[in-house]
C-alpha cells in the first residue's frame, strides 16, 4: 500500500479581495499570488449528547446525495471498473450556496437534499464535519497520525474582485484560502495543477488541460487520507484465483481474513462486512446476492447504508477480498449534476462570488484513484468545477465587402480644434 491516500475535493474559483489590515500576499514563482493570513473562526464543535437537527440533515443530506449521484454517474459504466468522490463533489457545491442568487439557492439546496434547512445551517454542518474529520483525538500517542486531511481553496483571476463575505464565509467554514492568478495564461493551469499534486502527494496532477478565455473562477476542495487497517490481512496468505467478471474471468490475488469478531451482515440483496481503520472509519464490502453490484449500488439509500450498519453482527467467518487498484476520470460529471437538478450550469446564478460580474458553472471535472491491499487503502480524488461570466469579446470573423453597388463616401481631414473635419460627402451610383 502506499503511505498515502488521497481524497481531494477540488473546485477552482474566480476572485479576490481583501484589505491590507487583515492579510497579505505572498507570491510564488508562477507568479500565483497566495492571501495566506486571512484570521478565520474556529471550527465549530460538536455538541456532546446533543444533536443538531439541522446538522444531520445536512449531513444525511451529503450522503443521499452522495447515492444519488452515483447511481446517475454508472448508467453508463455497466460492467466498468468505477471510483469516484461524492464528497469532493458535494463540499464546493455547498460553499457555493453562499453565493447563488435568491431564485437559485433553494433550488440548490434542494439537489443537495438539503431542503428545509438554511444556508447558515448547511455552513455550521460543513464546519462541524470539518472539526469531526479532521481533528486529532489522540494527539499526545506518538503513534497517532489523522489520517484524513480536507484543505479548501480558491484560485481567482488577477483582474477581478472576490467578494468579502464570500470569502470570509468560505474560510471560516470551509478553511478556503483564496490564491490570485492569471486565467488567460498557461500558469493559471500549472498553478491549479501544481496544488493538487501538492495536496493529494502527487497521485493527481495533471486533471486541468486548459482554461477558456472566459474562465472567471474555480473552487476546490481537497483530502487526503492514509490508514492502515485495524486488522490486517497477511500477505503470506494471500492466493492467487480467477476473478469472474463481466466481461469474462481473469486473475486476481485474493487476501484471506478467517476468525471470530468480524462486523457481518446478510440480508436478500447482499453480504455485508464493514473492514475498519486503526484510526475511525472503515470499507464497507458488499457482495451482491442477485442482480449486478450496478443494481445494487444503483438501489442504496442512506437510511438502507444506516440499516445495514445498525443490523451487523459479529460473526465468524471467512473472508476473501482481491487486491485491487481503481484509477477513471468522469467526464459526464456537469451532465449528472444537471440532471440531479444542480441549477449553477446555465445563466448566470452564481451573484455573490465576484464584484464585477455574476458567474455560471463551465465546466466540471473529476479524477479519483483507490488502492486496497494487506495494509489498507489509499484513495485520492480530485473535482474542478470551472466557472465563467460572460464570454467577452469574441474574434472578428473575417468579413467581405464587395462595393458593387451604390455606395457612400466621406472625405476628412483633421483639425486641431475639430478633429476629424469632414471636406466632402458623396454618393457613388455607377462609378
Amino acid at each position: 500500500m502506499r503511505k498515502v491516500s488521497i481524497f481531494i475535493f477540488f473546485c477552482v474559483f474566480l476572485a479576490f479581495s481583501c484589505d491590507p489590515d487583515s492579510s497579505f500576499e505572498k507570491k510564488d514563482n508562477d507568479g500565483s499570488i497566495s492571501i495566506v493570513n486571512i484570521t478565520a473562526k474556529e471550527l465549530l464543535k460538536p455538541e456532546y449528547g446533543k444533536i443538531d437537527p439541522a446538522v444531520q440533515a445536512a449531513a444525511t443530506g451529503a450522503n443521499s446525495f452522495a447515492f444519488k449521484l452515483s447511481a446517475a454517474l454508472i448508467k453508463s459504466r455497466q460492467g466498468e471498473n468505477f471510483v469516484f468522490s461524492p464528497y469532493s463533489v458535494w463540499m464546493p457545491l455547498a460553499a457555493l450556496v453562499n453565493a447563488a442568487d435568491a431564485q437559485k439557492k433553494d433550488l440548490l439546496l434542494a439537489a443537495l437534499d438539503a431542503s428545509g434547512i438554511t444556508q447558515d445551517d448547511l455552513n455550521e454542518a460543513a464546519s462541524r464535519m470539518l472539526y469531526d474529520l479532521t481533528n486529532v483525538q489522540d494527539e499526545g500517542r506518538e503513534w497517532y497520525h489523522n489520517p484524513l486531511k480536507i484543505v479548501n481553496a480558491i484560485f481567482v483571476d488577477k483582474n477581478v474582485t472576490l467578494r468579502k463575505e464570500f470569502a470570509q464565509t468560505f474560510m471560516d467554514f470551509y478553511r478556503g484560502s483564496s490564491i490570485n492568478v492569471d486565467f488567460s495564461s498557461p500558469d493559471a493551469v500549472k498553478t491549479v495543477n501544481r496544488w493538487a499534486s501538492e495536496n493529494t502527494n502527487g497521485l493527481i496532477a495533471d486533471l486541468v488541460k486548459e482554461f477558456s478565455p472566459s474562465t472567471m473562477a474555480a473552487i476546490a476542495n481537497a483530502i487526503y487520507f492514509s490508514d492502515k487497517w485495524s486488522w490486517e490481512f497477511s500477505p503470506t496468505k494471500t492466493e492467487e484465483g480467477l476473478f469472474y467478471g463481466p466481461s469474462g474471468e481473469s486473475k486476481a490475488f485474493f487476501m484471506l481474513r478467517q476468525g471470530a469478531d468480524q462486523l457481518y451482515y446478510k440480508d436478500e440483496n447482499a453480504q455485508v462486512i464493514w473492514l475498519g481503520f486503526r484510526h475511525g472509519g472503515g470499507l464497507c464490502v458488499m457482495l451482491p446476492e442477485s442482480g449486478s453490484a450496478e443494481e445494487l449500488l444503483s438501489s442504496m439509500t442512506n437510511n438502507y447504508f444506516n440499516d445495514l450498519y445498525q443490523n451487523s453482527f459479529l460473526a465468524e467467518g471467512k473472508l476473501l477480498l482481491p487486491r485491487f487498484s481503481i484509477e477513471n476520470e468522469i467526464q459526464d460529471l456537469k451532465q449528472n449534476l444537471a440532471l440531479l437538478g444542480i441549477p449553477l450550469f446555465e445563466g448566470a446564478p452564481l451573484t455573490g462570488l465576484i464584484e464585477e460580474a455574476s458567474l455560471f458553472i463551465s465546466d466540471a471535472l473529476h479524477k479519483a484513484i483507490i488502492e486496497v491491499d494487506e495494509e489498507g487503502v489509499t484513495a485520492a480524488a480530485v473535482t474542478v468545477y470551472i466557472m465563467a461570466g460572460s464570454a467577452g469579446p469574441q474574434p472578428n470573423k473575417p468579413f467581405e465587402m464587395i462595393c458593387n453597388r451604390p455606395f457612400v463616401f466621406i472625405l476628412y481631414d483633421h483639425t486641431y480644434d475639430s478633429g476629424r473635419q469632414i471636406l466632402f460627402t458623396g454618393i457613388v451610383n455607377k462609378p
